[in-house]
């Protein structure tokens, strides 16, 4: 035992001297960090550990019941990177846009473009023309792929149709080379794979590079916490390829050989339908996804005997939601993550056996660091201390696209900020209080709007909600409610008001309420709070 293993607490990974919280989890081997070694062909080294054959199932498009295999996923992959520098004219370093629902082909071209080390750059087919403009000009792409269901939209670059019959050719068909001793360029861990969009820890949407080297953490990630099944794990995406969740999951899924059921557009009932059609055991939600399953009675239409697991992240879950879905649906585990876009993945999770600890996002994952520092103070803290959480990892990203300011207020000495207060008790759960942004000055006190939507989200009558910082000129801030009632409820102002009132100390009481149809959502299915804030103020 060596003296940095008996200084780290063997319960939470504390470390007393340098106040870092370590992963407890043992090191997952990666590549060297310039080893001429691309994510994909990685992947696909791990894959060769799976108990089961490339036969299974890799992708089901839900509305259609169109389904390849995972020998025919990576066979069109290959094919696809072949054609990729012969006929599209596509090389190392160059970007691709792509511009699409969760279409079959998408997780067939990433593996093509990152296994020759061409740079994807998936945005939101939803996407203003301004935001869409924002994001062209930071990635630069030389192409385009694009659905046809938005192909109308003109870029001023070369397009290929995801969807069409030429796009599927070259995916089946290896077209000649007429220049065969130009061997393609060697990618290595360094080089970037991929320009994800975020809106940053601060600010507006930047452009996030990851590269092979943390891609290919991300999948050791995956496959060292894989679990030994008798049958591959069927996993429906409610969240699209373009974002880093569904990105991550693809990764997932072919190191751990899991059935994916992808849906192009969702709705609650389309979702139950395809976890009774094609006997899905496993979701990944948000949390008002998890509050609409526990609520809405339309569950009670559907088989869901298959269900097995579902994995809940991007915001705080809260007890009383955890407690009611699990008295719904006792034989299915809840597991919580934690993740940002700039830290390539999620870096804690909570398994099985810490079902119990409903309100935390679970404890540090191998290779992760973390420290909790005051954000006056600079001040490292201890276990129970809240603080602004640092991250590091080697799925951490390389920087922000033509962004260096920002890049260098976010890391800092190879640590990343993520602008979340949180804290890890004695046991190293870690529990995440809210953005530090979002907080909500009233008379002094900081009062934390997560908080408060978890209790919101409890009541019977409430179909979703949200709290947002409201002007006020004695207090500086108020917590307002934003608020979407069940059909046919009367609930009122003050008796939304009386019932937070008694759950939380006085100075985090609502203090206003408007009721509305629906809360508005990215395609996650994460609140808007900057909407929210922009339709309080014009309303009131």
């Amino acid at each position: 035992m060596n003296n940095r293993t008996r200084i780290i607490d063997p319960k939470s990974g504390f470390n007393r001297v340098s106040r870092t919280f370590h992963s407890l989890k043992p090191p997952f081997p990666l590549p060297a960090p310039n080893a001429a070694v691309s994510a994909v062909s990685y992947a696909l080294s791990l894959r060769r550990n799976s108990p089961f054959p490339d036969s299974v199932t890799a992708i089901v498009d839900a509305a259609t019941g169109r389904s390849i295999s995972y020998e025919e996923l990576i066979h069109r992959a290959e094919t696809l990177a072949a054609n990729l520098a012969t006929v599209l004219k596509l090389s190392k370093g160059d970007v691709a846009f792509l511009l699409s629902p969760n279409l079959i082909q998408v997780p067939i071209l990433y593996f093509a473009l990152l296994s020759v080390g061409v740079i994807i750059s998936p945005a939101n087919p939803l996407s203003t023309r301004s935001d869409l403009t924002r994001v062209f000009h930071l990635s630069k792409p030389a192409i385009v792929f694009i659905a046809t269901s938005i192909a109308e939209r003109d870029f001023g670059v070369r397009t290929a149709l995801l969807d069409s019959p030429e796009f599927d050719s070259l995916a089946r068909t290896k077209i000649h080379n007429p220049n065969p001793l130009a061997s393609p360029a060697r990618v290595t861990q360094s080089d970037v794979a991929a320009i994800l969009y975020s809106s940053g820890t601060t600010g507006m949407v930047k452009g996030v590079m990851l590269t092979h080297r943390n891609v290919t953490a991300l999948a050791g990630g995956f496959h060292a916490v894989g679990v030994k099944r008798k049958e591959p794990a069927v996993f429906l995406f409610t969240m699209p390829f373009f974002h880093l969740f569904g990105f991550a999951y693809s990764f997932k899924a072919m190191v751990l050989s899991e059935t994916v059921v992808i849906m192009e557009r969702f709705s609650l009932r389309r979702m139950l339908s395809a976890v009774e059609r094609f006997r899905v055991t496993n979701l990944a939600v948000v949390p008002s996804l998890l509050v609409a399953l526990t609520k809405d009675s339309v569950t009670r239409e559907y088989d869901l005997r298959t269900l097995e697991g579902i994995a809940c992240g991007s915001a705080p879950l809260g007890k009383e939601t955890a407690e009611a879905f699990k008295a719904k649906f006792p034989k299915v585990v809840v597991l919580q993550g934690y993740g940002l876009t700039e830290a390539g993945a999620g870096v804690a999770r909570t398994f099985v056996e810490d079902a119990k600890q409903v309100e935390t996002t679970g404890k540090l994952l191998s290779r992760v660091e973390a420290k909790i520092l005051n954000p006056d103070t600079g001040e490292a803290m201890f276990p129970g201390e809240q603080g602004e959480l640092w991250l590091k990892s080697p799925t951490i990203m390389k920087g922000y696209v033509n962004e260096p300011e920002a890049t260098s207020a976010t890391l800092v000495n190879g640590w990343l900020r993520t602008g979340d207060l949180c804290y890890f008790d004695n046991d190293g759960f870690l529990y995440v209080v809210d953005r530090l942004k979002e907080l909500i000055k009233y008379k002094g006190y900081q009062v934390a709007p997560a908080e408060l939507d978890k209790w919101l989200l409890s009541h019977p009558e409430i179909n979703d909600a949200a709290v947002i910082p409201y002007p006020d000129e004695e207090a500086g801030q108020v917590p307002m409610a934003i608020v979407v009632r069940q059909p046919q409820s009367s609930l009122t102002e003050a008796e939304i008001i009386d019932f937070v009132a008694k759950q939380v100390a006085p100075y985090k009481k609502i203090r206003r309420v408007a009721f509305v149809d629906a809360i508005p959502k990215n395609a996650l299915g994460k609140t808007l709070k900057s909407d929210l804030k922009k339709l309080a103020t014009s309303r009131l």
